[in-house]
């Protein structure tokens, strides 16, 4: 009895399920305004600022991370070297 309900659900659902219908696109048509002005004159507006609590930014540390490549003061070796290829 449960299946047969349930089988009448899903055949009514999908009697009614059609494609909806859209408008065309030559049917409508939107036509803005060429200006808009805002007048805020008679407006007042109140609030205050927020802003995150010192603490938060303070609190912060840098992150230390194991270097991948070593920085080198000097190619003294590398020089000599190439001085012995020239010759």
């Amino acid at each position: 009895m449960k299946a047969v309900r349930t089988l009448m659900v899903a055949s009514t659902l999908a009697l009614f399920s059609g494609a909806a219908f859209a408008q065309d696109e030559a049917d409508r048509k939107v036509i803005y305004k060429e200006r808009t002005e805002v007048d805020f004159e008679g407006v007042d507006v109140a609030g205050e600022l927020v802003k995150p609590q010192g603490a938060l930014l303070l609190d912060r540390k840098r992150a230390s991370f194991n270097p991948l490549i070593k920085l080198r003061r000097d190619f003294n070796e590398e020089m000599s070297q190439s001085v012995d290829e020239v010759k």
